[in-house]
């Protein structure tokens, strides 16, 4: 076998990917200084917001009028930036640790997160003056309040923080003597928590405050940590100088009043408490009342799944082909393809799709996360029906064109027909692991299943039964087209005899 076959093919993809990278480079020292950014924000009348709805009190998510809707401290802080600019606020929900990423690409124009201004983060970003300034703390179980005191208290112990958080740099900087857990979401750690997968939780004090406020069982300690973060603040993209100084305007306005204490937090405080008993917090927080958001995210999950089987299969027959014809150059670029999808995962594939393409075109979530779903089933469904295609007995393909069939009504009529029964039981188990592979779309922002099974626990403080409730609904959905697709192996079994 020449061991070169795929290598031009190959090094051609290396070559794009790296191209689209290194695009961004002229583009940064084009707009090291966006004098016009203002005027940009406000020809397009909205500023986009980007923010990670799991830290409350600064940004969660509440069930308003049965619409989940983005809430807390940075919201109110946006929105101020938003109204003295005379536009509009788009909040753009995704995981922290992909917010730096989507403000260099495009994606947002402004970062809200409960973010502290560091060193290594200015090195990417501008920020603001900073807006509130808050402590550390560490969650830990109301049991062991006799064991912990600090971080120096937890010597072999894990203590968890999210990824790409300051937290997460100041456990690794200085608990150096406990184990680091890192999570990207804040409810997924809470969880970790209670189900001691770890000992403690690093989180800033103000978010401690709330958890502990509606989590049973927790409690707060002070962190112990020394930290030099000049507190939270607004973080633009490079050189953005002009919106800078439109947002410090708003801030001083913000600290001058002391708007934070006497209006958004106590305002926040309501979403957090609004309900006075018992028995009104439990009916808020069944999942019932969230039917809406499991009902969207199965809408989501269906659509993304549906139109990715359709384009992959679609793909991945042309790609089969190519890898079946006599023509060299397609056999490469098809095995090219299908080697280079295999062998990446498709979480990088989906943030390349998003993120790296965002620098030459702006793609919206939602397509971004079908055309990464059905490029990488694409890969796949052409291993299978080329497999299928192989199956058949050469004597099959004599045979018809022996009767003078040509070779594409020899494939359409007799070999492809017979091939469509031996990799129905495979194309049906990839059909089923791409309903639950698109859950991976969540991680930017689409609001699949999984998306909502996080807004729900992230506004009810319910860790576990979300995440039940999800677990059957993909089981329903995966079983029932589980039936359906051996009812037609029947079907296709029993025309045969």
């Amino acid at each position: 076998m020449n061991k070169q076959k795929y290598w031009l093919p190959v090094l051609g993809i290396f070559v794009a990917l790296i191209g689209c990278i290194t695009i961004n480079t002229p583009i940064k020292a084009a707009d090291t200084i966006h004098e016009n950014y203002v005027q940009k924000i406000k020809a397009k009348k909205e500023l986009v917001m980007g923010t990670s709805p799991d830290f409350p009190p600064y940004e969660f998510v509440k069930n308003i009028h049965g619409k989940s809707t983005v809430v807390g401290l940075d919201v109110e802080v946006g929105q101020e930036i938003a109204s003295d600019l005379g536009v509009k606020l788009v909040v753009e929900r995704m995981d922290f640790d992909s917010l730096l990423v989507a403000l260099e690409t495009g994606k947002v124009d402004m970062v809200i997160s409960g973010m502290n201004n560091t060193p290594q983060r200015a090195k990417s970003v501008s920020f603001s003056k900073n807006y509130y300034q808050s402590g550390q703390d560490l969650l830990i179980r109301q049991a062991d309040i006799h064991r912990y005191h600090n971080y120096r208290s937890l010597s072999n112990r894990t203590i968890g923080a999210q990824t790409g958080s300051i937290q997460y740099s100041l456990v690794k900087q200085q608990a150096k003597k406990a184990k680091l857990k890192g999570m990207d979401k804040d409810n997924d750690l809470i969880l970790a928590l209670q189900t001691h997968k770890i000992d403690a939780l690093a989180v800033d004090t103000a978010t401690a405050k709330a958890f502990i406020q509606n989590t049973n069982g927790l409690i707060r300690i002070p962190s112990g940590f020394k930290t030099s973060s000049a507190g939270s603040a607004v973080a633009f993209p490079k050189g953005a100088n002009s919106l800078v100084q439109v947002a410090n305007q708003s801030i001083t306005k913000i600290r001058k009043n002391d708007l934070i204490n006497k209006v958004y937090l106590p305002k926040v405080s309501k979403y957090m408490t609004n309900h006075k008993s018992k028995k009104d917090r439990q009916k808020a927080n069944s999942m019932w009342a969230y039917k809406d958001f499991f009902l969207a995210g199965i809408g989501y999950t269906l659509m993304i799944s549906a139109l990715s089987v359709c384009l992959g299969l679609l793909l991945g027959i042309f790609l089969s082909l190519m890898r079946l014809s006599k023509n060299s150059w397609a056999k490469k670029i098809a095995g090219a393809y299908i080697e280079f999808v295999r062998g990446t995962p498709l979480m990088v594939q989906l943030l390349f799709i998003y993120f790296g393409l965002g620098i030459v075109v702006n793609i919206p979530a939602l397509l971004s996360g079908i055309i990464a779903v059905s490029l990488n089933s694409a890969a796949y469904v052409a291993e299978v029906i080329r497999s299928g295609i192989n199956s058949i007995n050469v004597g099959q393909k004599e045979a018809a064109r022996s009767l003078g069939m040509s070779r594409q009504l020899t494939m359409r009529y007799v070999i492809f027909p017979q091939a469509i029964q031996n990799i129905w039981p495979a194309l049906g188990n990839e059909f089923i692991s791409l309903i639950k592979e698109s859950s991976i779309v969540s991680v930017i922002g689409v609001k699949d299943l999984i998306y909502q099974s996080r807004l729900v626990q992230a506004d009810t403080y319910r860790g576990v039964m979300p995440l039940v409730i999800t677990m059957i609904l993909y089981f329903i959905i995966t079983f029932s087209l589980s039936r359906s697709m051996k009812y037609f192996e029947r079907k296709m079994g029993h025309s045969n005899d």
